[in-house]
């Protein structure tokens, strides 16, 4: 006799509820659904931008991360702003508070405003991202957003020296973009590192948050559901045009459905099919008996189910599990 170790509480982690009838419902399935699948990509992506229907928690939740996401940035650039401006007056003591004030505002300004480029190609490339080539719309996204950036604050300046009278507080566009763009493209790729950093995170707390709903299983017995978790199921046997389940509090409810219908949901969930009539809870089995001929008879708690030569690669399993 081969013994098993103890059952472990551990609930397994994965199931499909039962439902009768599937094979016929996925025969009636539209066939333009798979056409949609694109589609439903590219609203995803921009309910992430808020610009959506949909469903408001949905669309809620990714209208607070844009916010909080532009939130922090702005405070980053502005105390970066502010940390120039002590900078300017330490390397030029007594110098006027105007030139270098104007200079960090306008530049915090414009790249609060142009924020939305790198956050909008990042939606699109939504990592991640297929076609892989899709990623080179950040080369284009990150001379946007440097162009708007540095295009913005220049004509600002302008526009505060014209007001003042004074002259014009920046060089020549060209010459501010060029001296611009490297520190631009590098604020770029950090931010779409942090978009990425975040999202990864965010999927993992949510993943970490929501109970698995496949721990338990619904078995359809007439008019009535039953609930029930997954390690409470010790078998499966056939009954001819039903399935009889037989639970660790010792109720047999049926269902309708076939038991290779039933094998094909409960087999990734742990379940192994010992004889043509039975599937069995691998987490459940406590022993394995030989009955001759190459037979065997597995105890699974307080039963005791068939395992004929047939179904070799069960025995194998099992036996790995004592093991």
């Amino acid at each position: 006799m081969v013994s098993f170790p103890s059952e472990t509480a551990a609930a397994t982690r994965a199931t499909v509820p039962a439902t009768f009838g599937r094979e016929q419902l996925s025969k009636n399935q539209p066939l333009s659904e798979e056409a949609s699948d694109d589609s439903r990509r590219w609203r995803d992506r921009f309910r992430w931008l808020g610009t959506s229907g949909g469903n408001s928690v949905t669309n809620s939740r990714q209208r607070r991360a844009f916010l909080y996401a532009i939130a922090v940035a702005a405070t980053i650039a502005g105390v970066l702003a502010v940390s120039d401006v002590i900078t300017s007056l330490h390397d030029r003591p007594g110098s006027d508070l105007a030139a270098p004030i104007l200079s960090a505002a306008t530049g915090w300004v414009t790249f609060v405003l142009f924020f939305w480029i790198p956050w909008t190609v990042w939606i699109w490339t939504l990592p991640p991202s297929r076609p892989r080539w899709k990623l080179l719309i950040h080369i284009p996204g990150a001379l946007g957003f440097s162009l708007g950036h540095v295009g913005g604050f220049v004509l600002l300046r302008r526009l505060a020296a014209g007001m003042a009278g004074s002259a014009v507080a920046s060089g020549p566009f060209v010459t501010q973009f060029l001296y611009e763009a490297g520190k631009d493209g590098l604020t770029y790729l950090l931010l779409i590192a942090c978009f990425t950093l975040v999202h990864r995170l965010e999927h993992g707390w949510a993943r970490a948050a929501t109970p698995d709903p496949r721990v338990t299983f619904d078995i359809r017995d007439g008019a009535k559901l039953i609930r029930v978790r997954i390690d409470d199921i010790l078998a499966v046997a056939s009954a001819g045009n039903y399935v009889e389940f037989t639970l660790g509090d010792g109720r047999r409810p049926l269902m309708r459905s076939s038991l290779s219908a039933l094998e094909s949901e409960l087999a990734p969930l742990g379940f192994l099919r010992t004889h043509r009539s039975w599937l069995v809870n691998a987490k459940r089995v406590t022993a394995l008996k030989p009955a001759g001929s190459g037979d065997y008879v597995v105890e699974v708690a307080t039963i005791s189910v068939p395992l004929s030569r047939r179904y070799s690669p069960a025995l194998a399993k099992l036996k790995g599990l004592s093991a």
